[in-house]
């Protein structure tokens, strides 16, 4: 079982701390720890949650008396138990938390400004598009605000009405043993107003879906999992909110004969092995175009060259990585009687010459006896 921290401790304030003081401290935990301004931090949000639950008791006449008597105990005793999840914080405070904020929460509907949802889409890519950049246009359905009613859900010269259930508060209240407890509103949905003419073009709703064509510039470097952020492109506010945002994740189609590790490209090219023994100069393919590299003579499978400066610019930097070149020798096949004669004549040297170095070998090794 958790132990619950006391809730004066929580605040940080003492146990005789007015209304106006517990309401400056809890403004400042709710600011600092509020989930959407920590987006998936566990630990901001138990605190938010314990700050928000502190509030709740010490701010209530009744339920501060029963907890400095009794404690947590005693309000377990009473009935209160905390909250469950963030709507439940958010309707218990009412217009008391939107007092505190001096904003809309942007969890609970209501007559104040909401910012429009973020959308995401998913692009795919060239390799040479992601490697040094595009600019490409993408087609979207959205959310915006109807242009008929200007987002108000009215028909145009018509107006809303305050509800009369919860009298344009947007919650209603009923009584609870020692407590009042505070819920949206089942009529207006805690909008505090009712559309008695909506708008035919949305049908109330305020918005409308909407085609539209976005024209997206992506950046050289750019890679799989890259995400890219288009301010206010999402879908449109409520009540005249701000826009979402768009953000657009890249994926990247493989390349034939390019394979990208971070910031360098990895190749392999095939050489005759004439030309690994002898060496030579060969035309392998960059990003750019074509570029000479110098074969050495005695090159081995698998040896690695490198280009430097030829690989793919860094998002932050616009420093490019290197080209990584690995050779690969090619067996011939189908050879004709005069190259297999002087094959064989090149092995029975090659085999010679292993032997007078193995025989020198055990030569300077052997021992003497006596």
């Amino acid at each position: 079982m958790t132990t619950k921290r006391d809730y004066y401790e929580v605040l940080g304030v003492d146990r005789d701390a007015a209304d106006d003081q517990l309401k400056s401290s809890y403004r400042k935990l709710a600011l600092s720890f509020h989930p959407d301004r920590n987006p998936g931090n566990k630990e901001a949000e138990e605190k938010f949650k314990e700050a928000s639950e502190a509030y709740e008791v010490l701010r209530d006449s009744q339920k501060r008396k029963i907890y400095d008597q009794f404690g947590h105990q005693g309000l377990e005793g009473s009935g209160f138990s905390g909250f469950s999840g963030f709507e439940d914080i958010f309707s218990s405070f009412g217009s008391i938390f939107e007092d505190i904020f001096g904003f809309g929460t942007g969890r609970r509907s209501g007559s104040r400004a909401q910012r429009g949802a973020d959308l995401r889409y998913d692009l795919t890519l060239y390799f040479m598009e992601a490697a040094f950049g595009t600019e490409t246009q993408i087609d979207l359905q959205k959310m915006e605000v109807c242009s008929s009613c200007e987002g108000s859900s009215c028909e145009p010269g018509t107006y809303p009405e305050t509800c009369g259930t919860c009298s344009g508060i947007g919650q209603v209240s009923r009584s609870q043993g020692f407590f009042t407890v505070r819920t949206t509103c089942p009529h207006c949905h805690g909008n505090g107003q009712s559309i008695p003419h909506p708008c035919k073009g949305c049908k109330g709703n305020g918005q409308v879906m909407v085609s539209k064509t976005v024209s997206v510039k992506i950046p050289a470097g750019v890679d799989n999992g890259s995400r890219l952020r288009l301010p206010g492109e999402g879908e449109g506010g409520v009540y005249g909110g701000p826009p979402g945002d768009l953000y657009v994740f890249i994926d990247v189609k493989p390349h034939e004969f390019f394979q990208r590790d971070n910031t360098d490209i990895h190749c392999q090219v095939e050489i005759s092995f004439i030309q690994a023994a002898l060496g030579a100069s060969i035309s392998v393919p960059t990003l750019n175009s074509k570029k000479p590299l110098e074969i050495p003579k005695g090159t081995q499978p698998g040896d690695l060259f490198r280009f430097r400066n030829n690989g793919i610019p860094s998002l932050r930097t616009a420093q490019r990585g290197d080209q990584i070149i690995q050779v690969l020798i090619k067996t011939p096949t189908n050879i004709n009687k005069k190259q297999e004669s002087l094959l064989r004549e090149f092995d029975k040297i090659e085999n010679n010459k292993i032997s007078s170095k193995l025989k020198n070998i055990l030569k300077g090794g052997s021992a003497k006896t006596g």
